[in-house]
């Protein structure tokens, strides 16, 4: 299999399709067969399908697992005693939720990939960061599960941190401007789930009648969405209001999931998400589950170099997509772009903070 160490070298955005295609293909295979060989129930179900690994090609020929199964099963690949973390999805009272098992080997470089692709957006260099959540969602383990883990991902960034909200999730203003004027002159990360900021963040700075100075801080934003857009709040309305309480300007969301933590795909300057090398993503019709076309809705599937200790690397969501172009976004970057539609109709709410928002009606 080829060692992950050396395709970390490589800038995350810099391979043309064919490069990348080449890449993904060599090491996803190897992936397969190694789960093939390593976990059980993912042999019977390639078995079932009448699929061995040796015939394989290309990753778009890789079976790809429902998410939903990692609710149902654990799939892991690697001897028990070698589990360092289990990733649990974030899910409303009486949901399964996912279970993700991770060695130190796939944890370690589930927070390099994170690095590098981040890094991509933000530059290298640490920045006093504000997370907008509650410090109460990393000391309570039993809250303690995507939404944990994804504070304490993009932490790694941060080089002061602080939280805007305190322990009842009221915004904290007085603490949130003795950060800014602590750090005034300075670039600003600020990270969040995207209902949370706009709940807690966004309509307490309107209803305080209170206006922050964040020209020059960078916001990541993930999950969420389902709720603003019941509450007919669009992504540029959402981008337009931050930047009229605070002057936001350099604003990204992202697109992830605890089953392939690390591989997020960011939103690029001209408002798409992008694919790194390290994953891509697919997009496929209900009916007979082939390739969609560029510009054609289909069900997201993403695949991901990063899964070594349970056969995650192929995974079908629950998400409706459209692939817009490859390697010719305007921002630069390399690689598939693309926008998430929504939530297939029927599936669950899922995400650290769709299952938050279920309690706002």
């Amino acid at each position: 299999m080829i060692d992950y160490e050396e395709i970390l070298k490589i800038a995350p955005y810099s391979l043309c399709r064919e490069e990348k295609e080449k890449l993904l293909s060599e090491r996803l295979i190897r992936l397969t067969a190694f789960h093939y060989e390593q976990c059980g129930p993912y042999k019977r179900m390639l078995d079932a399908v009448g699929v061995k690994p040796e015939q394989i090609k290309t990753y778009y020929d890789i079976p790809f697992l429902p998410v939903s199964l990692f609710k149902e099963l654990d799939l892991i690949s690697v001897d028990r005693s070698e589990i360092f973390k289990v990733m649990t999805s974030s899910g409303t009272t009486g949901q399964a939720v996912s279970k993700t098992y991770l060695d130190k080997k796939t944890a370690g470089n589930q927070q390099k990939t994170l690095v590098k692709i981040v890094s991509d957006f933000t530059g290298s260099s640490r920045m006093p960061m504000l997370i907008i959540d509650s410090p109460s969602v990393i000391k309570d383990r039993a809250m303690f599960s995507a939404r944990g883990a994804g504070i304490l991902g993009f932490s790694i960034f941060g080089a002061d941190k602080a939280y805007a909200l305190d322990d009842e999730m009221k915004l904290n203003i007085k603490a949130v401007e003795a950060f800014l004027e602590k750090h005034q002159g300075k670039k600003i990360l600020l990270f969040g789930f995207t209902f949370m900021i706009w709940q807690h963040f966004y309509k307490e700075l309107v209803r305080l009648n209170r206006r922050l100075d964040l020209s020059d801080g960078i916001l990541i934003h993930g999950g969420g969405w389902k709720k603003l857009v019941n509450e007919a709040v669009s992504h540029d309305e959402f981008n337009r209001k931050l930047h009229e309480v605070c002057g936001l300007t350099s604003i990204h969301d992202y697109y992830g999931m605890v089953e392939q933590t690390g591989c997020i795909y960011m939103e690029c300057e001209r408002g798409h998400l992008h694919a790194s090398i390290f994953s891509d993503v697919v997009t496929r019709r209900a009916a007979d589950f082939s390739p969609c076309g560029f510009g054609e809705p289909g069900i997201i599937q993403v695949v991901s170099m990063l899964p070594e200790s349970y056969p995650g690397h192929s995974l079908l969501t629950e998400d409706e997509g459209v692939i817009l172009g490859e390697d010719d976004c305007p921002c630069g970057r390399k690689g598939k772009y693309f926008k998430v539609i929504g939530r297939l109709k029927n599936a669950e709410i899922r995400g650290c903070s769709d299952t938050y928002a279920v309690n706002f009606r």
